[in-house]
């Protein structure tokens, strides 16, 4: 029970302390979760409650049934992006339709991931490279960042790739408010200077620095009560500055979404991707965190979790939650101890629901969209590409596609294109191995790499080591390799295939070996085995490959040599050491 309901395992133990740090916590985070709350449903397209909706079903799911101690579930923006996304390809914003399709859209993300889960697949975040996520990560908060400058100059304007969204401003640009870009330029300065030096002016003023830290957080509910306290005393939303509007106070009765089969089969696509996208981000943020505390998490569970959550979110009239990184610091900082500062967090949101909604009325939705922005910006990290490409082109290359891809196509052609690219990538590393030709180190039993070290190569024998399993898009590659070394020096009579780094050997690449096999005695060569792990030979004997073997099997490279060129092998153990690197 414990593994599937983790409350079970803490809240025994839950004491005096661990309340008084949990509510402080919660306080803390259900303060800056207000605006981000209102500010992911206008980035998603929907009314403001349901951003405030979605914090509270969402979070009490995840208290009991996460595995992470700090964790903060709730709407993010790249999940609100991706919904706006999906949702606007099936009807019109501001419709029921529109706000039907995002609720059953959280549904159907929770079955998706309460189902992994059950099936133990957190390894499909694997599929996602982390230049790939980066990427997309990137390129999402510039397309977001792009979308909220229409909020910012008060201008009709939409649009779901850079392109769309740059022409529609141009076209607008006639349609500028002066006041709405004068509040929302003041809110963005200032949510910047607050993230940048608000903490120092604190510090002098007396406060800790960790206190100090924690009210850098609270900066866009500032924000936002000065904006509306202007906004309702000078009257200036009769001024042409749209403000958010009457927002229903009370909380959501629980209802099942639209069971639409056609409205789900239009949005299972989107709903695996979110669910990935989302997955892979709660289980790296929850994963940092932990470690800092030396707690750890069970990455199906947090599956089982995130999917309970949507499924929350979808019952309650929310859209697609995860686990939101700057929330999950701020809670983390703030001390909790345990998820029920996630439950409290969700109190002060059903709380905030039932008695704060009236004041919203005359928030400007240009505070809304700068606090969007101010959020986002700090996701993008493109200096990540020269600091890829240095290391890694290829993954680079994959990191640019994916910016492009979505920035030019939008963010569920860009993900799709992310993972297609992940796994080529993948497909061709695996497809061309790194593999050495072996030499002996003089003065020791060890064989290595004769291009990085100083090795002696014993006549007529070939030292082969591929440094990967043997699966079918590398079987060919390994034919190929050990034909082209045979032909190129006839004098060859040995193949010992070294193997320690091989740790499968699956039906291609066996009949690869066997074909191998039989084409080198034709040849009048051996093909001989060396350092063959367990669980490999344990398939090999039930194979015919080592029936047919024209050599032998070594437990030892130095065995293996030592039986086939044994002068060689003793003259080279006998010289004095000298390994140097090439």
């Amino acid at each position: 029970m414990k593994r599937y309901f983790p409350i079970l395992d803490w809240a025994p133990r839950y004491g005096r302390a661990s309340l008084e740090a949990d509510l402080v916590a919660a306080l803390i985070v259900t303060i800056m979760l207000i605006p981000q709350s209102l500010a992911y449903a206008l980035l998603a397209g929907l009314p403001p409650e349901v951003g405030l909706y979605a914090s509270i079903a969402p979070i009490l799911a995840y208290t009991v049934f996460g595995t992470s101690r700090t964790l903060a579930v709730g709407p993010v923006a790249v999940a609100s992006l991706m919904t706006a996304a999906a949702v606007g390809e099936i009807a019109a914003r501001g419709t029921p339709e529109y706000l039907g399709a995002a609720i059953a859209l959280a549904f159907l993300s929770g079955l998706m991931l309460l189902a992994m889960g059950l099936l133990r697949l957190g390894f499909i975040a694997s599929f996602l490279s982390h230049p790939v996520i980066s990427g997309f990560i990137s390129a999402s908060g510039i397309l977001i960042a792009a979308s909220q400058i229409k909020h910012l100059i008060g201008v009709p304007a939409g649009g779901k790739t850079l392109p769309e969204i740059t022409t529609a401003l141009v076209a607008n640009i006639g349609q500028i408010n002066l006041i709405t870009v004068l509040i929302g330029a003041a809110t963005t300065a200032f949510l910047f200077w607050a993230r940048k030096g608000l903490k120092g002016v604190l510090q002098t003023w007396g406060l800790a620095p960790r206190l100090a830290g924690l009210m850098v957080r609270t900066a866009p509910v500032v924000a936002v009560f000065v904006t509306i306290a202007l906004t309702w005393a000078l009257g200036i939303d009769a001024r042409g500055v749209h403000v958010v509007g009457d927002v229903p106070r009370g909380l959501p009765l629980p209802a099942l979404p639209p069971l639409d089969l056609g409205l789900w089969a239009q949005i299972a696509v989107p709903a695996l991707l979110i669910s990935i996208v989302g997955y892979v981000e709660t289980i790296s943020v929850a994963q940092t965190l932990a470690a800092k505390r030396r707690q750890r998490i069970d990455p199906d569970q947090e599956l089982v979790a995130l999917g309970a959550s949507n499924l929350a979110s979808g019952i309650s009239g929310g859209f697609p939650v995860t686990g939101g990184f700057a929330r999950s610091v701020v809670n983390f900082d703030a001390g909790a101890e345990t998820p029920a500062a996630g439950a409290f967090t969700a109190i002060g949101m059903a709380l905030a629901t039932l008695l704060l909604t009236p004041a919203l009325y005359y928030l400007p939705q240009a505070v809304l969209a700068a606090t969007i922005i101010v959020a986002v910006l700090s996701l993008v990290d493109l200096r990540a590409i020269p600091r890829t490409w240095g290391y890694s082109r290829g993954d680079a290359l994959a990191m640019v596609a994916t910016i492009l891809v979505t920035l030019l196509e939008g963010v569920e052609t860009g993900i799709s294109a992310g993972v297609g690219l992940s796994i080529l990538l993948h497909l061709w590393r695996s497809s061309r191995p790194h593999y050495a030709v072996l030499g002996q180190v003089p003065g020791t039993e060890h064989f290595r790499n004769i291009r990085r070290h100083r090795g002696i190569e014993a006549p007529g024998v070939l030292s082969l080591r591929f440094d990967e399993s043997l699966w079918f898009p590398n079987a060919r590659f390994l034919e190929d390799t050990i034909y082209g070394h045979v032909a190129a020096d006839p004098s060859i009579r040995h193949v010992v295939l070294n193997c320690p780094a091989i740790n499968f050997i699956d039906a291609s690449a066996l009949e690869a070996l066997e074909a191998v096999n039989a084409q080198l005695k034709d040849a009048g060569v051996k093909l001989h085995l060396s350092e063959v792990k367990g669980p490999v030979m344990d398939h090999l004997v039930r194979s015919d490959l080592l029936t047919h073997l024209g050599g032998q099997v070594f437990l030892t490279q130095f065995d293996a040599l030592a039986a086939l060129a044994p002068e060689t092998t003793r003259q080279t153990a006998a010289q004095p050491r000298c390994e140097t690197l090439r």
